[in-house]
């Protein structure tokens, strides 16, 4: 069993004698077992000094000596007990045991000119001296002692190699130039310990021994006791907590900047204990005397805390992050309560050494660092962590609530940079701000902002004072329009686009977007920014929709829907295609800019809305026109093709889906009942998912009777000579004056070619049958119109223009040059049948957005 209890620092050389002689002896260890004899030799003779100047002959003799003098002392225990001292070795011995055995293999190496193994041997010299660096550890004499000897004699074997006839192979010679430019590289960088040393090198010895005898704690002496039952205990007389290299760890207010500097050094190093790092930060922290002191100790702690674990884990533990948050709470409130003191980004070069206050510097102390760094952070982290967690699952909401403290925090900073007067981080925190409440209800900002006026620290906008979360988005908006950059300014307006939609605020949302031209130029913006524009163009469209706007509202989500990657575009699932295989490092970046799941738009109700609007706008179209030609002039494609898949179907069941009930209802509505396509489309249950479901309800009950009542004049006109309004009226359950609204319209826009006789209540037809050469022509001059807008569009390009970008151009629809377009399409002369000349198109959005929208959706990802 002595086997197994031998030190750390036996030589390999030392176990094989062991076993050897465990071997040989293994028959008579019951008639005479020695444990000690084998321990006490092994330790005796690795406690040789560093500057120890004998033989190993001699030590070898030693050692025997010593052997003889501990059996005759084991030998002569009382009460046949055995004691043995052993005496264990410091870890500043060990590192330098290790040192000098690299040193021999050197040494050996330099014998038979052997550079390649030199330059080996000293490359694991110099990683332990980086280690010794690590530990805040002295350079080792042996250390320096060893450059200035390997400098001599690669000079001297340079000189040699010059005058020798048979050189050295290829090889050595590269290893010895390596050699020579590693030894000059850390002579320059240790040139002041050298010159101490080649000054007097036994004085710069005993410097060093004298400094590590001080800094090493005292050898600890360890007792084992061996009882006659063979049972082993250890007895220490006492403890000390010391740290790595047995160094005493003593922390005071007169060295926490020595200490600072200690930990700051050895931050983003090869085998620093990060845990450890930030423990001593912590207790550091609690002996702060002064607010200068705490400031300096927090930026790096909490920079600290950033660090750990982060090539690890994919996000920030909640424990960790929240032991962060509070620390930056703490910092603002010392930098917000103490205006003697700034943290900035860009200051003048101080001690860091030395202890700053406002009676030294003669006013402002700044110290170096970035709160609003801390702040992105702290935001980026909390996203993130939001994505690598199941959203149906308590653990979802349980994060969920943090986000309170974090709004507190933002608004804090948002102080001290009011306070402060620093403009540009100001900018960075209120967009900060801004994007936590933009998108919220208003139920939800108010219990945000409500944990604001508990807080101490306020910004000068709050939900108190600007009373309406509208007012308060108004607010910070203004401010960044005015003095942000234009990043900042850019989100700022689609942000509060976004906000006046939710509000159902539609013309005011239009209108801003129409005004900014983002459309214009959102291709060239940043991914994030796109996905923003995407998500505020989709709930523009759900604002038409729920007030009942359905051109604008089909017109809007029209874009998107047609690229049929809505997720991908608006950040809420990776899309994915078939013959395309993203890297790595592309699916990292596409999961990290992925929205948290209680931010995301219901795609299932963002597509109900817009194949429900797409009905409402294609099945009076699809009824206005007769031949195939005109069939494939198509306004929603996505609806197109999914009615088309729809009419092929042999046998059609009860409807389960939300796109069978729409579909089915289309068919309803084609078939002239209005009252089974308004149950159909009322049934849908995806609509309980909007806050005002019955009316939105209500609206589309009436807007299907509408429609219902244009398709029936669309199909069935060319039967009629006179139809009578007030049956009309009973036909569709829609007062007089809302048929008589909708038959006007469709005559003056040219979609029925009649006349309206009010005193007899009746609509007068006319029937004016267009021959084939007017169908052909009729034909020529829709494509001849759309050759003339492409060359214009071609021209606009060529031009320096956006391509014609900022209006829309839906198949050969040729309805975006304003009335100069309306005379090229027939001035009213042109009629199908008892039907206007006019195509009839619908979804037109001239007056409205449709003809502002660029094809956003196709640049997300470029």
């Amino acid at each position: 069993m002595s086997r197994f209890f031998r030190q750390a620092g036996d030589s390999d050389s030392d176990s094989s004698e062991e076993s050897d002689e465990d071997i040989m002896t293994s028959g008579d260890e019951a008639e005479a077992p020695k444990p000690s004899t084998t321990a006490k030799p092994a330790m005796s003779r690795f406690l040789v000094t560093a500057g120890s100047d004998s033989s190993e002959s001699d030590s070898d003799e030693e050692s025997s000596a010593s052997n003889s003098d501990d059996n005759e002392t084991n030998e002569e225990g009382d009460d046949g007990e055995e004691r043995t001292q052993i005496r264990i070795l410091s870890a500043v011995d060990k590192r330098l045991k290790e040192m000098e055995a690299t040193g021999k293999v050197m040494e050996n190496a330099l014998k038979i000119n052997d550079w390649m193994a030199i330059s080996n041997e000293f490359d694991k010299l110099v990683r332990m001296i980086q280690r010794q660096h690590n530990l805040s550890e002295p350079v080792p004499a042996f250390y320096v002692r060893t450059l200035v000897n390997l400098e001599s004699s690669i000079n001297n074997t340079l000189q040699k190699e010059k005058e020798a006839k048979k050189k050295m192979n290829a090889s050595n010679a590269k290893a010895l130039t390596a050699m020579k430019q590693k030894i000059k590289k850390a002579v320059k960088e240790y040139e002041t310990d050298v010159k101490k040393y080649q000054e007097d090198p036994e004085a710069f010895e005993r410097d060093y021994l004298s400094l590590v005898s001080r800094d090493t704690s005292t050898n600890t002496t360890v007792q084992v006791q061996r009882s006659g039952s063979g049972g082993v205990t250890d007895q220490v007389d006492e403890f000390t907590t010391v740290g790595k290299g047995g160094k005493v760890m003593q922390f005071t207010s007169e060295s926490i900047f020595k200490d600072l500097q200690a930990v700051q050094e050895a931050r983003g190093k090869k085998n620093t204990d990060r845990a450890e790092q930030i423990r001593i930060l912590e207790i550091l922290v609690g002996v702060a005397a002064t607010s200068y002191q705490r400031i300096r100790v927090l930026l790096a702690l909490i920079s600290s805390r950033f660090d750990y674990n982060s090539s690890v884990s994919s996000h920030m533990p909640a424990e960790l992050w929240l032991s962060a948050q509070r620390e930056v709470d703490q910092l603002v409130s010392i930098v917000a309560a103490d205006p003697n003191y700034s943290v900035q980004e860009m200051t003048d070069d101080y001690d860091e050494l030395v202890e700053r206050s406002p009676a030294t510097e003669k006013g402002i102390v700044r110290i170096r660092g970035s709160i609003i760094s801390f702040i992105d952070r702290l935001d980026d982290e909390f996203t993130r962590s939001l994505q690598n967690i199941d959203p149906h699952g308590t653990e979802y909401v349980d994060r969920l609530k943090d986000e309170k403290v974090l709004y507190c925090t933002i608004c804090r900073a948002q102080a001290f940079y009011e306070k402060t007067s620093q403009g540009e981080p100001l900018g960075r925190v209120i967009m900060r701000r801004l994007e936590h409440i933009y998108s919220k209800p208003d139920a939800v900002v108010q219990a945000l902002e409500a944990a604001v006026d508990l807080s101490e620290v306020k910004p000068a906008m709050t939900l108190t004072q600007q009373g309406t979360t509208s007012v308060l988005v108004h607010s910070l908006c203004v401010y960044l329009y005015k003095s942000g950059n234009s990043l900042l300014r850019t989100r700022a307006m689609l942000s509060h686009i976004y906000h006046h939609a939710l509000h159902n605020d539609f013309h005011t949302a239009r209108d801003m977007l129409l005004m900014s031209h983002l459309q214009e130029s959102i291709h060239s913006a940043d991914v994030a920014t796109q996905i923003l524009y995407n998500r505020t163009v989709v709930q523009l469209g759900l604002c038409a929709f729920r007030s009942g706007l359905i051109k604008e509202a089909q017109a809007t989500l029209q874009d998107i829907f047609t690229t049929q990657r809505v997720k991908e575009l608006l950040a809420q699932g990776v899309h994915q295609q078939r013959f395309h295989i993203m890297t790595p490092e592309q699916e990292k970046a596409e999961k990290q800019r992925q929205l948290p799941f209680h931010m995301h738009i219901n795609t299932e109700l963002l597509e109900a809305a817009f194949l429900v609007s797409s009905m409402l706008v294609e099945i009076p179209l699809l009824a206005s026109i007769e031949s195939e030609e005109q069939k494939r002039k198509v306004i929603s494609k996505p609806f197109r093709r999914l009615l088309d898949f729809a009419d092929r179907q042999v046998f059609t069941g009860p409807p389960e889906s939300t796109r069978d009930h729409i579909m089915q209802a289309s068919k309803a509505l084609q078939d002239g009942e209005w009252e089974r396509c308004r149950d159909l489309i009322q049934s849908i249950k995806i609509w309980s998912l909007m806050p005002e479901a019955a009316a939105v309800k209500e609206m589309l009950a009436k807007r299907i009777q509408e429609q219902g009542l244009r398709t029936y004049l669309f199909t069935y006109a060319p039967h009629y000579s006179t139809l009578s309004l007030s049956l009309l009226s009973r036909t569709f359950s829609l007062p007089l004056r809302t048929v008589t609204s909708v038959v006007s319209k469709m005559i003056w826009n040219e979609e029925l070619s009649a006349s309206l006789d009010q005193s007899g209540g009746v609509v007068v037809f006319q029937r004016i049958e267009l021959s084939r050469s007017q169908q052909l022509a009729q034909v020529i001059s829709d494509k001849v119109a759309a050759m003339v807008d492409q060359n214009e569009k071609t021209l606009d390009i060529r031009m320096g223009g956006t391509g014609g970008w900022g209006e829309r151009n839906d198949g050969n629809k040729n309805e975006k040059r304003g009335e100069q377009t309306q005379e090229r399409r027939g001035r009213g002369e042109r009629t199908r049948g008892v039907r206007g000349g006019a195509r009839g198109r619908g979804g037109r959005f001239s007056q409205g957005l449709g003809n502002q929208m660029p094809s956003h959706a196709s640049q997300r990802g470029q």
